[in-house]
């Protein structure tokens, strides 16, 4: 049968619209028509659908305040949906246990939505409730937030509290060293272990999370590396649950800071036992007793005080006080020393606490081994990673044969790039490793969020490149934690390694910037850099591509509009009145009246009604402004119908630019 339906040109149908094609296509897509940027003609039906669609949003955006924009109404969903209960963070298995559906299914909706995601990857809380509904469900904000590891705790808990006690050993303690971002942490562990990183860091501030090893009277001890500056809380909070012990480091010549304090209240949370190294006493400036104050301000009291507070000064730079220090952390895990054993015997487990990819090596991680001995040849599980052990090396880069318990090692032979804080275990059932194997290779997708996702806040959308995971990571949560109602930072894809030609390609379809972390470009990159109207943008200190980043979120703000009252005008005459404006006639009584100033009427002391002043006629010349005592006719935009003796008050509009408050 011939298709008789009638179509309409699509130029005619903008020209009737009075639009330009630039105006026009992104308008009708954004209000859900399904028409492409080429399309040439419509369905007779369609396009009267688009002219009642375009002509209603014009209607609602008269009804708009001058002086300000109307709150947009709440997107309406079925209300016999069952309601669930959603934190702000949740994994994707977690997630479809909430939904009580297959995690494969939560997985297909999300692919649906253009998101690519792993089971163990996390969800916010406005991504799960867009899935959730997609599934016919409702949300509702509550229940305890979830990081993307609390599955690895709960295995982490399970299979160390499954160790026979009579078997248990003594191990070395692993040590966090923490504290606020230039008190000195790196150069303390640069002197206990006798090496210099801290010069070769940029900026002087760690940027990888390592792990060490130093000998004290005979005693190893684990010392873990952790980032100072703020952005890296989450590799802290890591920190802090695979460590026994931790040094707090505060500069007697600076003294408590609040990042101090959130260290403070990470490590009780965790229940870390601590000792405090007041550093840089060397200093002119240096006041160990003011720091001890500041200690018993937040209940911490000192031991010379009467406290239980173990107080070690020390100069990083003299290497004074270490012996001390270390014999004092000794001291504290003999005190600890139940909880500071593990059985050498067993299968292997322990934490990753750093991951990358070698460019000869491929996958590469190190692991810090909590409990039995890894070797050589032991085939692992690590999340949904598996391998087989083919190299360990320590932190010297010396080979070794066996990992012991609380020894960091390098290993080789996985088959991918693990998480940091995913749980690393020794597995003996061929059956477990070949089904992990297929669960691997169907879910290993990068988390990429697709171009097409819409938001209703205006969006930074950022490729992200790093050297390794823990940088890439930390850099991510960083950006993502930039909180603001009208503007945020989606990082659209986070990789490692180089900056390549594709990651171009994807950043100039998505509209992103590439910011890259320790890392270069590849031969194909820099060339298509050349021709690319993509931003690349590298660094080596986190905090200026945050810095950056925040100021790119500032260009995206719309800038505030500040009105000042300029003028009152008192109406003496209506000469004409049509629908959308009135001619009328009157004296201004304050200040001045502009051309092209927004209005509030007001009546009997109260505002009825606002409009625009278009036009101002002085002895029947068209003229920019009248001063206070003088008489003007006026066209006035407005849909309130006047009245003699109305007040009409005139505004100046002035934009300012804003500032991120984050």
């Amino acid at each position: 049968m011939a298709n008789f339906t009638k179509k309409m040109n699509v130029t005619e149908l903008i020209r009737r619209l009075k639009m330009t094609k630039e105006e026009f296509f992104p308008l009708v897509q954004g209000l859900g028509f399904d028409i492409g940027s080429r399309a040439i003609k419509v369905n007779d039906q369609v396009a009267q659908k688009i002219v009642t669609a375009i002509n209603r949003q014009r209607k609602a955006a008269k009804k708009q305040s001058l002086f300000g924009p109307e709150k947009v109404e709440a997107k309406v969903i079925d209300e016999d949906a069952k309601i669930i209960d959603i934190p702000d963070n949740l994994t994707v298995k977690s997630f479809s246990e909430k939904l009580e559906r297959p995690v494969t299914d939560v997985i297909a909706v999300l692919m649906k939505n253009g998101i690519m995601a792993t089971i163990n990857e996390n969800l916010d809380f406005d991504t799960a409730t867009i899935i959730a509904e997609d599934l016919g469900y409702r949300t509702q904000r509550g229940g305890k937030t979830e990081k993307g590891d609390t599955d690895a705790e709960k295995l982490l808990a399970t299979l160390l509290n499954d160790e026979d006690s009579s078997k248990k050993k003594d191990r070395a303690p692993v040590v966090v060293v923490m504290g606020h971002v230039d008190h000195g942490k790196t150069k303390l562990l640069d002197t206990i272990r006798k090496t210099q990183v801290m010069d070769s860091e940029a900026g002087g501030i760690t940027q990888h999370i390592g792990a060490y090893q130093a000998e004290h009277n005979g005693r190893k001890i684990t010392f873990i590396d952790t980032p100072g500056h703020e952005a890296f809380s989450a590799m802290r909070s890591r920190g802090a649950r695979v460590a026994d012990l931790a040094i707090l480091v505060i500069a007697a010549d600076d003294g408590i800071k609040p990042q101090t304090e959130e260290v403070i209240a990470l490590m009780e949370k965790a229940k870390l036992p601590f000792i405090v190294a007041i550093n840089k006493i060397d200093k002119p400036d240096a006041d160990i007793e003011r720091v001890k104050k500041q200690l018993s301000d937040l209940n911490l009291i000192p031991e010379d005080w009467g406290g239980k507070t173990i107080i070690a000064p020390v100069s990083a730079k003299q290497a004074k006080g270490i012996d001390n220090l270390l014999e004092m952390l000794l001291l504290v895990a003999d005190i600890e020393k139940e909880q500071i054993q593990a059985d050498p015997k067993r299968l292997a487990v322990g934490t990753i606490i750093e991951s990358h990819v070698d460019k000869g090596k491929g996958p590469v991680a190190t692991v810090l081994v909590q409990s039995g001995t890894l070797r050589i040849g032991d085939v692992v599980l690590v999340g949904n990673v598996v391998g087989k052990i083919k190299a360990l090396t320590d932190w010297n880069a010396k080979a070794l044969r066996e990992a012991p318990p609380s020894t960091p090692a390098q290993i080789l032979g996985l088959k991918g790039v693990p998480v940091v804080g995913d749980i690393l275990q020794v597995s003996d059932d061929k059956k477990a490793m070949k089904k992990r194997l297929k669960d691997y290779h169907r879910f290993s997708h990068s988390a990429t969020v697709s171009e097409t996702e819409t938001s209703s806040k205006k969006e930074l959308r950022v490729l992200l490149r790093a050297d390794t995971l823990g940088s890439s990571e930390a850099i991510a949560e960083s950006l993502e934690k930039i909180q603001h109602a009208e503007v945020s930072v989606k990082v659209m894809n986070q990789r490692l390694g180089n900056i390549t030609e594709k990651d171009i390609v994807q950043a100039e379809a998505a509209g992103a910037v590439i910011y890259g972390f320790h890392v270069g470009l590849t031969p194909g990159a820099e060339q298509t850099s050349h021709t690319s109207q993509v931003e690349i943008k590298r660094y080596s200190i986190i905090y200026e591509l945050l810095d950056d980043a925040k100021e790119r979120l500032e260009k995206l703000l719309d800038p505030e509009i500040v009105f000042s009252q300029i003028g009152k005008m008192k109406l003496l005459a209506l000469f004409r009145s049509a629908t959308h404006f009135q001619i009328v006639g009157g004296k201004v009584v304050d200040g001045a009246i502009s051309n092209n100033a927004p209005v509030k009427v007001y009546r009997d002391g109260k505002q009825v009604g606002e409009g625009l002043i278009t036009e101002l006629q002085s002895e029947k010349k068209r003229i920019a402004k009248v001063e206070k005592g003088a008489e003007c006719g006026i066209k006035f935009e407005t849909s309130t119908p006047l009245q003699v003796g109305d007040e009409l008050i005139a505004f100046s509009k002035e934009n300012k630019s804003r500032t991120l408050k984050v």
